[in-house]
């Protein structure tokens, strides 16, 4: 059973990281910050494009700029200390810090899962309900889908994390990973955690299949209303419009699938680690990149501002 109260003798968690080599922590610090920098560049360059631009105040694009704040705020939780660990000598993390790191990760992957759906409906109401679009999918109802998906990921990763920082830590305190995720955290416990790893399994099952299980019925209804369209030219628009984010989707739930729903017999620390890397920081990097790419409303409201700047200047 879980221990209802904190019975932890450990104050603070050493965290291995990716190297012990000093010369390759720097190189790695150079990398992973450059990375950092053009994911968060990227994603606030989005955001901003969408405020500037009124031609893109549409709830497609105001979701869109949600997702950019969740991955700013999803890749700021774990890379900025990961990057001050890789220059320094101590890789200590107190146990309330990796409490609170933990926390927000969780929440902001479980809004991420759970905000994806929504992105679909905004797909499903446009290809399938265009004439009613704007009717069906009101401001009221963006913000209210928008507040509760945010509270509903910080609440299940309240629940997530209270279970796995009450676990009783007594001995070792040496982290495999570059930052607090749940399974490197179990395996710490001076207590058998099949019971907390059964709950996590099924919390991943509600967060991580129940939403892609709507996702791809949401576009199964999207690709039938496509093959109806007779002029080649509209299924072609119809279904661009869906590509980014199935894109996306894809580069999110793929890892988090393997990570969070394989069998514990096939748990690797040093396999994961490399896995949520990608899950963590190339994610939230690529997003923006498939997003700009391949949308001409972007890229023209990008254009627009150079253009504005320039005649400023």
């Amino acid at each position: 059973m879980f221990p209802t109260s904190n019975q932890s003798s450990v104050t603070e968690f050493i965290r291995l990281g990716f190297s012990s080599d000093p010369a390759s922590n720097r190189i790695l610090f150079i990398i992973f910050l450059l990375l950092y920098l053009c994911s968060v560049l990227g994603n606030g360059l989005i955001i901003i494009l969408i405020c500037l631009d009124s031609h893109l105040h549409t709830p497609m694009y105001f979701f869109l700029s949600i997702l950019s704040v969740l991955d700013m705020g999803y890749i700021t939780t774990a890379v900025p200390q990961m990057l001050v660990h890789l220059l320094s000598s101590s890789k200590l993390i107190s146990f309330a810090s990796c409490w609170l790191q933990m926390y927000l990760f969780g929440a902001l992957g479980f809004i991420e899962c759970i905000f994806f759906v929504v992105m679909a409906y905004d797909r499903y109401v446009a290809i399938c309900f265009p004439l009613r679009y704007m009717l069906i999918l009101n401001w009221n109802l963006c913000v209210r889908l928008v507040v509760g998906t945010w509270v509903s990921g910080f609440f299940l990763s309240l629940v997530h994390t209270y279970f796995t920082m009450n676990l009783p830590f007594c001995g070792p305190n040496i982290i495999n990973h570059y930052f607090c995720e749940g399974p490197s955290v179990w395996s710490l416990a001076c207590m058998d955690t099949h019971l907390i790893e059964m709950v996590d399994f099924f919390l991943s099952f509600f967060i991580v299949l129940v939403p892609l299980f709507l996702i791809l019925t949401s576009y199964v209804r999207i690709t039938m209303a496509i093959l109806k369209i007779k002029s080649t030219q509209g299924r072609y628009k119809a279904f661009s419009t869906c590509v980014s984010h199935l894109i996306v989707v894809t580069l999110f739930y793929v890892p988090a699938i393997y990570i969070y729903m394989r069998p514990n017999s096939n748990y690797s620390l040093e396999r994961d680690k490399q896995i949520s890397l990608f899950y963590n920081m190339f994610t939230a990097l690529l997003n923006p990149v498939v997003y700009s790419l391949r949308n001409k409303d972007i890229k023209a409201a990008f254009i627009k501002v150079v253009m504005r700047n320039r005649v400023v200047w």
